[in-house]
């Protein structure tokens, strides 16, 4: 009798730390993917400042081609 009980408490056991182990995997997702959207924004912003910087550098590029031909 005690052998049974001890192998249901073992596996008790056993759940119950991969419960705690799968929280604490769900939880450091969450965090992950709020950090992922995070760089995905400020990635966006900078590309919309460099194509903001880069429109007068190349209106006078073009402007410069056609003057020189």
């Amino acid at each position: 009798m005690f052998w049974p009980m001890l192998a249901i408490a073992l596996g008790f056991c056993g759940i119950a730390v991969l419960a705690v182990l799968a929280a604490r995997v769900f939880a450091e997702v969450r965090r992950l993917s709020r950090q992922v959207s995070q760089a995905s924004q400020r990635i966006t912003r900078a590309a919309e400042d460099l194509e903001r910087a880069a429109s007068p550098l190349a209106a006078q590029t073009a402007r410069t081609l056609r003057e020189g031909r």
